[in-house]
This record gives C-alpha cells, structure tokens and sequence, in this order.
C-alpha cells in the first residue's frame, strides 16, 4: 500500500482508485445486507469507533512495518506523536470539523424533504472543487468543472428516489434545513481539502498523519457514542447485536479510510469524489442481483452521466495532484514570456 512519495506512477494511483472504489462498493452492499436481515440492529456509533480503532492499529502496523526496525518506530512514534501535541492538534480539525458535517447533515434531514435533501447534500462535490481551487492554488478547467457538475448531477439522479405519500405530519423548518446543508457540505469539503494539504505540506510519513487523526478521532466518536446511545449501551452493552457480517462491514470500513487516504495523498479529494461516485454506481448495480433492486431509467441516465463526467475529467491535462506554489507559477510565466 505503501508508495514513495517522489514519482508515483499512473499505475499506482490507478491501482490506488481501483481498490478504493471496490472497497467502497462492498462495503456498502456488506451494510445493505446486516441492514436489510433479520438480525438484532447493532448501535452504528459504536461501529464507527470501532472503526476508528482499528484503522488507527492498522496504521501503527504499516509505520512499523515501514520504518524497519523498533528503535525508529519508537523514535517516529515520540517525535510525531507523542512529543508533537501541536500536530495531534493540526489533525483533530477534520475529525471535529467531520463531526459538525455529520450532526449537521442530521439536522437538515430532519427538517428537509428527503429528495431536497438528497440534492442539495450532492453540493458537496463541487464545493469540495472549490476548496481545492482556493485552498491548494490550483487551477481546473472549463472542461473539469463541467466534469465536477455533471458528476454532481449523476450522483443525484443514481441515488434518487421517489418521495412516498405518507400520514405522518412531521414539522419541519426549512430556513434551517438549509442552514444545517449548507454548513454540512461547507464542512465536507473543507475537511477533505484541509487533510490533503497537511498531507502535501510536509514529508512527514502518511501514517504517522493517519495515526495523529484517528487518534483524536477516536476521542470524537467516543463523545458521539455517549451522547447519542449511551443510555442505551449501559443497558444492552457496548457490542450489542455484533455478528460475523458486522465485524466484516467494520473490516471494509477500516480497510476503505486507508485506501481514501492514500487517494487522497497520491491524487486529490476531486478523484476521491469520482471513485466514491463510481462505488455507488457499482454497489446499485450488484444490489440488483443480490436484493432484486430494480433499476429506473433515472439511475440508468445518472450511471450514464457519472461515467461520462469521468471519462471528461480524466481527458489528459496538467497534473493537479500536487500543491501548486503561486510564486513558482508566476516565475515559469516570466521565464517562459
């Protein structure tokens, strides 16, 4: 999994996409399927920590692994961790600010219909766009936008379902429904842009930043798990309704963060959000065979839409996979007039 971080080669990165995009797509049937038996529902916040914990094992893993011998591994672990609060610090921002996106996405559920809500949450794509344009100085093209939007709209239309009539009069506030989406798609893509450019920003190894995030991520699930199912858990217990199939999605799930963070470091959050789209598309298509989903003409114009935006982004252009220095630039301008 690991790579150098000089001259990553297409295939690595394609490789990267690839696993990253199967992962996603099993994962999601794994947790379709532990959601659609019969079997007692598992608390999913605990599931999400424990997530966290073992992508936080499976990263000390690799650093030790990587560093060679146990003195550097110690050495690595107190220099970066450790003996660096203001690194923990510098990671414990996606987490929390992940955390907001969440509780944010929650609330504007709660007070939006759930096909506004659907729509409005896919803005996420080309916010994280604009992050990546006005936080890494970047540039995209007419053609990369179009590719961003469209892929927006794909999703959409693959995800999209049909509101159903019901008797339930539920009171919702729309003014803050929309507040709540705006702030959680603000957060998504602020998120993913910022953990990609303290990726990029330094030679620190990509596991010593993994363990510094899940570390703090952690503490933030584990507030999460108190405050939302605490009461609950006293009762039923921590591992309550855990089966092989639920430690199987938590596999997935952990398996799935390290490859996004080795996307995210290799290529960008944008070609995150490409793979993400494509591991919808493909988890719908095998849910057909394994759940008898049917398929509408509107996912079939969204997987069309989503596969096209792709093949448009992927067009050969300059490289933006890593962080552009605006005083280079403007020197390769100079020379090159």
């Amino acid at each position: 999994m690991a790579a150098p971080r000089e001259n990553v080669s297409l295939l690595f990165k394609l490789y990267c996409l690839a696993v990253m995009t199967l992962v996603a797509a099993a994962y999601t049937i794994a947790l379709r399927y532990t959601r659609t038996s019969d079997r007692e529902l598992y608390f999913s916040t605990t599931a999400v920590c424990i997530t966290e914990v073992i992508k936080l094992l499976l990263s000390v893993g690799i650093l030790a692994k990587e560093t060679g011998s146990l003195g550097r591994f110690k050495a690595s672990l107190r220099d970066n961790v450790l003996g660096s609060p203001k690194e923990l610090m510098k990671l414990s921002v996606p987490s929390l600010v992940y955390a907001v996106q969440n509780n944010m996405a929650f609330l504007a559920l709660s007070n939006l219909d759930a096909a506004v809500y659907q729509v409005t949450y896919q803005l996420k794509i080309p916010c994280t766009a604009l992050c990546t344009v006005l936080m890494l100085n970047r540039t995209l093209s007419k053609l990369q936008w179009i590719s961003v939007f469209m892929l927006c709209g794909g999703v959409i239309l693959v995800q999209w379902k049909p509101a159903q009539a019901t008797k339930v009069v539920v009171e919702q506030n729309p003014l803050l429904g929309f507040g709540a989406i705006a702030i959680a798609v603000l957060c998504s893509g602020f998120a993913g842009v910022y953990f990609e450019k303290v990726l990029k920003s330094s030679d620190t190894s990509l596991w010593v930043r993994n363990i510094q995030m899940y570390l703090s991520g952690i503490v933030v699930t584990l507030v999460g798990v108190y405050l939302s199912d605490g009461a609950e858990i006293k009762e039923k217990g921590f591992f309550y309704g855990y089966t092989y199939y639920v430690w199987f999605v938590i596999f997935l799930a952990s398996v799935g963060g390290l490859y996004t963070s080795v996307v995210v470091k290799y290529t960008d959050n944008i070609m995150k959000g490409f793979s993400a789209a494509a591991a919808i598309v493909l988890s719908t298509i095998a849910s057909v065979m394994l759940f008898g989903l049917q398929i509408t003409p509107t996912f079939a114009l969204g997987t069309l839409l989503v596969c096209v935006s792709i093949y448009l982004y992927g067009l050969p252009r300059q490289d933006t996979t890593s962080i552009q220095q605006g005083e280079t630039a403007s020197k390769e301008r100079v020379s090159g007039v």
